[in-house]
């Protein structure tokens, strides 16, 4: 019987999913975090371990000759050594595309709240000022509408475009940043030349791309300068896409209108990152994969990639 280690399931699991299908495959010990400290000793003697954030480097993969295996409870696999995995002969899968609906579906909880002001509606009217208002209605922020705006999407992979089609449904335009042909794209969506063009014709920006030294940084001071004052930046993608600097410093001085973030650079914040202070600056703690649904994919695929493993067929191998 294989033993099988995962070092940190409570983000994916805090109890309101069953591990049984991975339990069935092996011997299954579950731990809701583990330290770097502890990882070593945690996963020694398992061939099959999986992670979600803890790393797992050279140095624990030396440290472990019985491991085999490494399965990582996401799609991003920047938490495994992969060149190392392949010298010491570990197999690493990730988990694609489990998150796309709750992704896109959190896109559009963020817009639609910056452009009602939904939250914010909502606890005026908790403090009674509807109650007071001369009028039938009360509302004090602008309400915008999406249809004819431009939804400027970086990346068309599997989350990029189901948030373009959402947008397209709403009577949005869509310009995307892709590496895909025009011939090859869904009507209504319409390849963008150049970042700047996609920057610059902006009403909506939304991040889908991955994360590599090419897109560090991808919104900078340079890119927001050439963004509309109108314009809304949505990141649920990666938090190093943007310098979170310079996106506090347009949000703060009015050079564009408003922000919808789900990552940060840092998770969790704990050095003051200026985003949460800043102005029209909407944040949710990397919450829009989590959906229920979307966790029992995870867990499904998961087990899955396990059981294909050890049948000696392995799937979504990304090492």
């Amino acid at each position: 019987m294989k033993n099988i280690v995962v070092l940190d399931g409570y983000a994916a699991n805090p109890g309101d999913i069953s591990w049984d299908e991975l339990s069935a495959l092996g011997s299954l010990t579950v731990y809701d975090r583990t330290s770097p400290e502890e990882t070593v000793e945690r996963a020694r003697g398992a061939e099959i371990i999986l992670t979600n954030k803890v790393i797992i480097g050279e140095s624990e993969i030396s440290q472990l000759p019985d491991l085999r295996y490494v399965g990582v409870l996401a799609t991003g696999y920047n938490v495994v050594d992969i060149e190392a995995a392949r010298r010491h002969g570990v197999v690493v899968t990730n988990i694609p595309a489990y998150s796309t609906a709750s992704v896109a579906q959190m896109v559009f909880a963020h817009l639609l709240n910056i452009t009602h002001h939904v939250a914010h509606h909502a606890d005026e009217v908790r403090k009674g000022r509807w109650q007071t208002s001369p009028d039938f209605c009360f509302y004090d922020t602008p309400l915008l509408e999406l249809e004819g705006q431009t939804l400027s999407v970086v990346g068309l992979g599997n989350t990029g475009m189901a948030v373009a089609r959402i947008a397209l449904s709403f009577g949005m335009k869509v310009l995307a940043w892709t590496s895909k042909s025009q011939d090859s794209l869904p009507s209504g969506i319409e390849k963008a030349v150049s970042l700047d063009e996609l920057f610059s014709k902006a009403d909506v920006l939304s991040l889908h791309c991955p994360l590599t030294p090419d897109t560090h940084h991808l919104v900078n001071a340079s890119r927001l300068s050439l963004m509309k004052p109108s314009a809304i930046v949505i990141n649920t993608g990666r938090g190093p896409l943007v310098d979170d600097e310079a996106l506090a410093d347009a949000l703060n001085s009015a050079k564009i209108y408003a922000a919808g973030i789900d990552v940060l650079t840092q998770e969790p914040p704990r050095d003051g990152n200026p985003l949460i202070a800043a102005r029209n600056c909407f944040i949710t703690p990397h919450i829009a994969w989590a959906s229920l649904a979307a966790r029992r994919r995870l867990l499904h695929i998961a087990a899955c990639n396990v059981e294909a493993f050890i049948s000696g067929t392995p799937v979504n191998v990304v090492s």
